[in-house]
């Protein structure tokens, strides 16, 4: 196919284009489904066949192979500064897992950079001093929402030494490429006490590690993802810091979708920066509204705008910017069809024209050319250091945050988000699929680190611990959280940062030049001040039930007064204990915005709430029910102020249970039922009525969880309908309860205060962390004596 002088652009014409030819991805679960690493669930997913090939255009579209790889997988081509090399990530067979290559443009010198065999290493770049920046899974952790391992970026020397992590958000981290000032730009996924489809945004972070920080996106409905973003070059010389092109994707679709060049001084969402997009039209995918209702829906009614771009007839990925309006990308051929072929985008004209088309795609497109090198920012950490410091310079300034009257906030709260390590079969399903049972509807756990003080002026100062992941929470002086960060943070070691204030104008995220320094900054940083005792993971049973259970239980429990008005008592049931259900079941199954005059709901949690900034007071302890007749002195009960932080604390931390993903049980219902689906099934089958499980999945609905009672077997609700206890079929159900009961108590549970970890994959997980955090060690070890640890 001869493409004419005047369709091309003149750099391709004076260069070459590489590209890698192979099969689409096969579709999976999510958009990041594609790391196909070895022993993890889409391990063998993969459709092998692939090559780095030149197409040039100057020679009638002249092909050559540099590489060819008929049994193994290629991806994520990245040219050097110099335009000498090729970086890319490369699989040799089924059983292999992907690994950082380097060759010559010539096709010559293939190296292996990274070698580490039960790990997936790949979206390289290069970054300004020839160092190397790439995702992998080597902090083995998965997605809240359902099994796939996740990934984050990493660093490394341009010979593979001395691989130091950057990245410590708990999902996934890819796509990385290198803003004109030396920043990283790259995709990120995570969702704290969110909803997991529309987090996905483009972010920014030093080249060591410092100050991630809020790009683009990440606060509306649509687009489910945003990725592949590369500045995008200016008509006379050098590159915009702001304008980038991009795709914006599906949640639940292969990596691509429209092609868009934004300007992100003109809006962070929307359609208003959106200055040219394939196709020309988004706003049928981009606008349409969330009805929350009032948060029972069996179904979330919002979430299928998380996938409006997968309903596209032609998808496009893979752009790569040759000035301000022309784009190379790979495109689907026609609708329906995926094999791809390489495009030039004209935003002039809007036109799209095939350039070449190559076995089943082509993919990567980019000139074999040089280009401006971004400065090197210096490095700004201290390996030696544990912690870091961070500050706030005023927390009344941001989102909603000018209605907050000066000197509520008193207290600013740092809780960690843990890694999800661990991962079951069964599942427990709201509005996503965890995998185990965690939470009644949100994927997270929780640890809380410690408080600081806010100063008159709403300043904060405060030192914390390295490389966790947290989010922060402004509380008043009830210890009451008015504002909830959902989203995290990490520190470097050593690292100095700060924000403006709570839920900053994420535009222009630095403290303004006034000339005053703020309180905090006057003063050493403050130390986290620990909430009751050591730093622990929150766990319902042992932080909250315990109150219940001194003051609540002589009334709200079976056979007393107040259990029909509310069951506080605390057996342990098939997946959360009788107090949680009953307190959950009462309220809404997810956030909605209140109404004015509204009663207070029991417990008005955001669970995986949605992506937008939620104004102050939306949820938490200060909209809920429960806490108001605490503390109206019900039934002339008196807590303690630490009985009242206690529950209070839980529903400002979005009313979590399990303290923990890992699980004894991981082939029974939800992931935490001593008892098997055969067990449950012919228990439902003697009763009739009131074990909602199935040996399929989980029941849906508001009595899922409930029916068994394994702390009291005889006040099982599945057992309620056989009054005769002399019946065989009441006799046989009790016994296999029972049974349930001994399991629990000889093997235990996460929920439980005496829980150890029995389960031999979950044990072999936590053994492969504890070796990368060795290697981990040796590397910082390395850096700080100057010498090169090698990946092998």
């Amino acid at each position: 196919m001869a493409i004419g002088a005047d369709q091309l652009h003149p750099l391709l014409l004076q260069h070459r284009v590489a590209y890698v030819m192979r099969q689409q991805y096969p579709g999976d679960h999510h958009n990041t489904g594609t790391d196909f690493a070895v022993g993890e669930c889409s391990a063998n997913r993969a459709h092998l066949g692939a090559a780095i090939r030149t197409v040039d255009f100057s020679q009638g579209g002249k092909t050559r192979t540099l590489l060819d790889l008929p049994q193994g997988l290629i991806r994520d081509l990245e040219v050097s500064y110099d335009g000498t090399r090729l970086l890319f990530a490369m699989r040799r067979s089924q059983a292999d897992n992907f690994h950082i290559y380097e060759m010559g443009t010539d096709g010559g010198g293939l190296k292996q950079l990274t070698f580490l065999p039960e790990v997936a290493d790949f979206d390289p770049a290069y970054l300004p001093d020839d160092r190397i920046v790439f995702s992998t899974t080597r902090d083995q952790k998965y997605c809240g929402c359902n099994q796939h391992i996740q990934a984050n970026l990493f660093v490394m020397n341009a010979d593979g030494t001395n691989i130091r992590q950057l990245g410590r958000n708990t999902l996934y981290e890819s796509r990385a490429s290198v803003l004109p000032d030396g920043r990283i730009l790259y995709d990120r996924w995570e969702y704290v006490d969110r909803h997991f489809g529309p987090s996905f945004g483009l972010w920014t972070m030093m080249p060591d590690g410092r100050s991630p920080t809020l790009f683009y996106g990440n606060n509306a409905w649509s687009p489910g993802a945003i990725f592949d973003a590369r500045a995008l070059p200016k008509a006379d010389e050098g590159f915009y810091s702001d304008r980038v092109v991009c795709t914006f994707g599906a949640c639940h679709d292969r990596p691509w979708g429209a092609i868009v060049i934004l300007d992100r001084r003109k809006g962070l969402d929307g359609m208003a920066p959106l200055l040219h997009t394939w196709p020309r039209d988004l706003a049928p995918y981009l606008t349409g509204r969330a009805d929350y209702r009032d948060g029972r829906d069996l179904r979330n009614p919002a979430a299928g705008l998380i996938d409006t771009f997968a309903q596209l007839k032609i998808k496009y990925e893979d752009p790569y910017p040759l000035d301000e309006t022309h784009i190379l990308c790979a495109r689907m051929l026609e609708p329906g069809n995926e094999q791809t072929g390489i495009f030039l985008l004209n935003a002039e004209d809007g036109s799209e024209t095939l350039l070449h088309s190559d076995g089943p795609g082509c993919f990567d497109p980019m000139p074999l050319m040089s280009r401006a090198r971004p400065p090197v920012i210096p490095e700004q950490i201290d390996l030696k250091s544990k912690t870091g410091t961070f500050y706030v310079t005023d927390i009344y300034k941001g989102t909603g945050m000018e209605g907050v009257p000066r000197g509520t906030i008193k207290t600013l709260r740092v809780v960690e988000a843990p890694a999800k390590r661990f991962w079951t079969g069964p599942l427990w399903k709201a509005d996503t699929l965890q995998r185990p049972a965690m939470n009644y509807n949100c994927t997270n756990n929780k640890r809380i680190l410690g408080d600081v003080p806010v100063e008159a002026d709403g300043s904060v100062y405060f030192e914390m611990p390295a490389n966790r992941f947290v989010f922060f929470q402004a509380l008043d002086k009830d210890g009451m959280m008015v504002q909830s960060m959902r989203s995290g943070t990490s520190l470097q070691p050593g690292e100095r940062t700060g924000c403006t204030g709570c839920h900053e104008n994420r535009y222009d995220s630095q403290p303004p030049l006034t000339g005053v320094l703020p309180l905090a900054l006057k003063r050493a940083p403050s130390p986290l001040k620990p909430w009751y005792g050591p730093e622990r993971d929150f766990n319902y049973l042992t932080e909250v039930q315990t109150v219940f259970d001194k003051h609540c239980v002589k009334c709200h429990d079976y056979g007393k007064k107040g259990e029909k008005a509310l069951n506080l008592c605390g057996d342990l049931g098939i997946v959360f204990n009788t107090s949680f259900l009953e307190i959950r079941k009462r309220s809404p199954l997810r956030w909605y915005p209140d109404k004015p005059g509204q009663k207070k709901e029991l417990v008005k949690a955001v669970d995986d709430g949605p992506p937008e900034v939620l104004p102050p007071y939306a949820w938490g302890a200060s909209r809920s029910r429960l806490v108001d007749v605490i503390r109206s002195g019900h039934k002339d009960v008196k807590l303690s102020q630490e009985e009242l932080d206690r529950v209070v604390t839980w529903i400002d931390l979005n009313t979590p249970y399990y303290g923990e993903y890992a699980c004894n049980f991981p082939n029974n219902p939800y992931g935490r039922s001593p008892l098997t689906f055969a067990q449950v099934d012919r228990l439902a089958e003697l009763t009739g009525a009131g074990v909602s499980v199935k040996s399929k999945g989980a029941v849906e609905g508001p009595e899922a969880g409930t029916g068994i009672n394994f702390t009291r077997s005889e006040h099982s609700a599945c057992l309620q309908g056989l009054t005769n206890t002399n019946d065989a079929k009441y006799v046989e159900a009790l016994a296999l309860i029972r049974t349930g009961s001994h399991v629990l108590e000889e093997t235990t549970r996460a929920d439980m205060s005496n829980f150890v970890l029995r389960n031999p994959v979950d044990i072999e997980r936590m053994q492969r962390n504890k070796k990368m955090q060795e290697r981990e060690a040796l590397v910082r070890q390395a850096l700080l004596g100057g010498t090169r640890q090698a990946d092998k």
